[in-house]
């Protein structure tokens, strides 16, 4: 299972997107963000709501140069028929990606194994592959697109500038620290 701060190993699956069925891997996307949004199945109640949610967002992540890709353990085609059928997933223009083997998932550590599905899990992986963010849910608990959208504007910076950290709740344009002895115990 992948940790934060290691390089993600490649992986491969096949996806859908704009009507189109496909084979990605991870080395397709590198030099961008990529934010991996694990779902447990199409075709259920909470999922929509968070994809949905995402979708909405979309252009926004592509504005800072990251790429989506939702994922649960069924296959492209039934993410087609989801698409095709669901108003709220029809607004889904990032790829979807099929892992009906658990092999990413596993992976990332939110595969459920006496299920065959993954738990909620949101991941941001930097330009160069590495992991920065995990964020894992239990099934009944919905996650918010703005938030991991400012976790992603957040790792961005960090990224950009070094010598800077983010404090809770930082969005761009605000106040960040740099980390040194004249802040211990000021803060």
């Amino acid at each position: 299972m992948v940790r934060i701060g290691q390089a993600v190993p490649e992986f491969e699956m096949g996806a859908f997107q704009n009507n189109e069925i496909k084979e990605i891997k991870l080395s397709d996307y590198k030099g961008k963000w990529v934010v991996m949004v694990f779902y447990p199945a199409d075709f259920t109640f909470v999922c929509p709501t968070e994809l949905e949610d995402v979708a909405v967002l979309y252009p926004k992540f592509q504005e800072i140069g990251a790429e989506v890709i939702s994922v649960s353990t069924d296959t492209a085609f039934v993410h087609k028929a989801w698409h095709d059928e669901s108003v709220a997933i029809g607004k889904v223009d990032y790829l979807m990606g099929a892992d009906p083997t658990g092999a990413v998932s596993k992976l990332f550590g939110v595969y459920i194994e006496e299920e065959g599905l993954a738990l909620r899990g949101t991941f941001i992986i930097d330009p160069e592959g590495v992991l920065k963010t995990a964020e894992i849910h239990d099934l009944g608990i919905g996650r918010s697109a703005a938030e991991t959208l400012r976790k992603l504007e957040a790792a961005k910076f960090v990224h950009e500038h070094g010598d800077q950290v983010c404090p809770a709740n930082w969005t761009p344009g605000g106040d960040t620290l740099t980390p040194g002895l004249d802040l211990v115990g000021k803060i």
